[in-house]
């Protein structure tokens, strides 16, 4: 389980990024990439939605599920699954999601890099030297997270969607899914501050385990913004960085 202090926390870091990003004046390096990510993000979302129906229909029709609960004339058990075609759906459209936030954090790592050191160096009052083979070994160290997140998410995805289809149980998958991605998030907004700390992959792996709640909050309110899709990942990393920094870890 998580903290819920720790959630609480990381959920305040955000109205403290959106004052940090105003006074220092921080908006062209939220738009621009931030009007990439709405417009790949939607008309990706689009297609998976319009299509997983489809998916559906086929996978009850190869193992005969509507022949066998139109024999059996039950209204409730062709409630309960509808509702499994919907939790269906709804798995479907956060595994889309996590696979294109991951595409999107690897090409935008060298910005997500960038804003997290600069967040760093204004909070510190100071500057942090430009070194290109330090800025290099950062993206590929975000990659390499973002890698890792998504094979453990998309394991958890998948064992979470075959859960889906019996009935009663797969109403909370959609809910577990969503903590899950919301965790795996956070996370790797908040290694770019690992780095930096010189904490190594498998550090940073142990403190997140042991506040899986500062992950979750971070990832929480991304889920928020997302209906704001044009702030939402550039906001998530300053808004780590920040929380990060009052941790006061060394």
């Amino acid at each position: 389980m998580f903290s819920l202090r720790e959630v609480l926390g990381a959920i305040q870091s955000y109205g403290k990024a959106h004052t940090f990003i105003k006074q220092h004046k921080l908006w062209k390096w939220i738009i621009i990439p931030g009007l990439i990510y709405c417009a790949l993000f939607f008309l990706g979302a689009v297609f998976v939605w319009g299509y997983i129906g489809e998916l559906v229909d086929s996978l009850m029709n190869f193992l005969p599920l509507k022949k066998w609960l139109a024999s059996l004339g039950s209204s409730f058990l062709n409630f309960l699954f509808i509702l499994a075609g919907l939790c269906i759906r709804l798995i479907t459209l956060l595994l889309y999601i996590s696979f294109f936030k991951y595409f999107f954090l690897i090409v935008g790592s060298p910005l997500f890099a960038f804003l997290s050191e600069k967040t760093e160096a204004i909070m510190q009052g100071k500057d942090f030297p430009f070194n290109f083979s330090q800025f290099i070994k950062d993206i590929w160290r975000g990659i390499k997270i973002s890698f890792r997140n998504m094979v453990y998410q998309t394991a958890l995805m998948l064992a979470l969607s075959i859960l889906a289809f019996i009935p009663l149980v797969g109403l909370i998958t959609p809910l577990v899914a969503w903590l899950v991605e919301c965790f795996y998030w956070g996370f790797s907004m908040m290694d770019y501050s690992f780095e930096r700390k010189q904490m190594s992959i498998k550090e940073s792996i142990a403190f997140i385990r042991e506040h899986k709640g500062m992950a979750v909050g971070n990832g929480l309110v991304y889920y928020i913004l997302i209906f704001i899709p044009i702030i939402a990942p550039c906001y998530a990393v300053i808004a780590a960085t920040i929380h990060i920094q009052q941790q006061k870890l060394k």
